[in-house]
């Protein structure tokens, strides 16, 4: 199948059904597309906002012909005010430095990579990352991305891959020390993100997919505002009263 945007005809695949990682009994599938090499940041920008999802040169999203419980959900920054359990991981969080890298991929984060993996995603797809693994991932793009990377005196805890889009942040992947849960470091990256997104004048932070009645996904449904896109475009949503 394929679909136009303006000067380019994409062609869209779709991959072989398989277990779903979120959702016990059922089948996952895609639709997917390969970002033209010339145009890949303007229709990044355009599948992005109709729910798709990036990794290196490609973009993906659910295409379950039995399921639609993932839902693309962003978060509105403007006006976004911190709940008390915010402030209080924003101020647990206070002695950490963010440092922003170009798009390269360093040992020290595949170190922390393999440790974050190990701890929290045994059984995971990604656990047999290789180091030319993780250099594809950060470094195998043609669009807006960097690495952020969070440390506690000199020392390297936290790492996310973003996208900038021309309406947002996009949060593509993010691992931890596991050691820390105490700091609720996962939480603390999205609200980081808040922050800069509100001081570079973007008006999303997006979170990727939600779905509920997964575990791995729940911390995405304690941000309010929240928006998912829906049949009727990107509606702001209660999480405790979507269907199942």
């Amino acid at each position: 199948m394929s679909e136009h945007f303006p000067g380019r005809k994409l062609r869209y695949y779709l991959t072989i059904p398989g277990p779903c990682p979120y959702l016990e009994g059922q089948e996952e599938r895609k639709v997917f597309v390969h970002l033209p090499p010339h145009e890949a940041i303007n229709v990044n920008d355009q599948l992005s906002a109709i729910g798709f999802r990036r990794s290196q040169n490609i973009a993906y999203r659910p295409a379950c012909p039995a399921c639609r419980a993932c839902q693309s959900v962003r978060i509105p920054v403007h006006g976004y005010q911190h709940n008390r359990t915010d402030k209080r991981i924003l101020k647990r969080n206070a002695g950490l430095t963010r440092h922003f890298r170009e798009a390269e991929a360093t040992r020290e984060q595949y170190d922390l990579l393999q440790k974050y993996l190990k701890a929290r995603h045994p059984d995971g797809g990604m656990m047999d990352m290789t180091w030319p693994d993780l250099v594809a991932m950060v470094e195998d793009t043609l669009v807006r991305t960097h690495m952020i990377e969070y440390r506690l005196d000199g020392q390297l805890i936290g790492c996310v891959l973003v996208d900038a889009l021309n309406d947002g942040l996009s949060l593509v992947y993010s691992f931890y020390d596991p050691d820390l849960m105490n700091r609720s470091l996962g939480r603390f990256v999205i609200l980081d993100h808040i922050d800069q997104a509100q001081r570079a004048g973007y008006a999303y932070v997006y979170l990727g997919y939600w779905v509920k009645g997964s575990p791995k996904m729940d911390y995405k449904a304690r941000y309010r505002p929240l928006e998912a896109l829906t049949d009727f475009g990107w509606t702001e949503i209660d999480p405790d009263l979507t269907e199942d």
